[in-house]
């Protein structure tokens, strides 16, 4: 009786190590996204105009190249996340984290032209009022160096499942951050910035779940949903000061990873 009653304590304590106050995980993982349709209005010396309703979509990398997923010297290529969170009260953490996310903005579409161009060549590819964005010489706009949202969150985390080996957390929290994107952007001839640039900022509710495998390795899975506002996005090299670009749009993220969790802190 007496040694079932110290296995059952010590498999309870084993299990709370993992979140308890002082501990730290750090986590690196792969993400999924999808992006509102937004508005974004270019500005520069000779143009300023809107293209509405402008849709885009994610860039993962394919697994057939599965050497980004493991070489050590590609494994930023996909879209990646790391973060590293602290633990201030048991089952409460608060993460520092980098997301690298890819925006690319769909090519093969159409959308509503609202403002003017002064140079007659792209001015006459406007049409009725809308513009056809198949045509790349107009424009090509691309986050994909990339959409790198850095932020801070906090999360609470809820014990759903306590056996032997492995634990099941629910997490949930919110988050804000910066926005620092390297914008690849072909604006109407004009030679891209493609320079890391503070663009903007970003809020966002998450939730995800934690299994926790003998107290120490962890396999997690969150889904965020946000807002990302982007009132200055470098496009051209030619008037860094004077060519920007604004939009902002909503998002939602499917990080899936892997971490290591530990303390820092010895417990009586």
């Amino acid at each position: 009786m007496l040694l079932l009653l110290l296995t059952v304590t010590m498999s309870v304590k084993a299990q709370r190590e993992a979140f308890k106050k002082g501990s730290v995980m750090i986590f690196w993982g792969w993400n999924r996204g999808w992006f509102s349709d937004s508005d974004i209005h270019f500005y520069g010396q000779d143009y300023n105009f809107t293209l509405k309703n402008v849709s885009a979509h994610d860039r993962p990398s394919s697994i057939k190249n599965f050497s980004h997923y493991i070489d050590p010297t590609e494994i930023f290529i996909p879209q990646v996340n790391y973060h590293i969170t602290y633990f201030v009260k048991d089952n409460v953490g608060i993460t520092l984290g980098l997301d690298h996310m890819k925006y690319v903005m769909d090519q093969d579409q159409t959308v509503e032209f609202e403002g003017y161009i002064n140079d007659p060549k792209y001015a006459a590819m406007v049409n009725n009022g809308k513009v056809d964005l198949s045509d790349a010489k107009f424009l090509k706009y691309e986050h994909t160096n990339g959409l790198n949202y850095l932020n801070l969150g906090v999360q609470k985390y809820k014990q759903i499942l306590n056996k032997n080996k492995f634990d099941v957390f629910w997490t949930y929290g919110l988050g804000a951050g910066v926005l620092i994107p390297k914008t690849d952007a072909t604006l109407m001839g004009k030679e891209e910035s493609d320079h890391f640039h503070l663009a903007g900022f970003g809020l966002d509710a998450r939730t995800g779940i934690n299994v926790v495998l003998w107290n120490h390795f962890v396999a997690k899975a969150d889904l965020k949903y946000g807002y990302i506002n982007l009132p200055s996005v470098r496009t051209t090299l030619e008037n860094v000061k004077v060519d920007k670009a604004t939009q902002d749009f909503a998002f939602c993220e499917l990080v899936f990873g892997i971490g290591y969790t530990f303390n820092t802190k010895k417990h009586n």
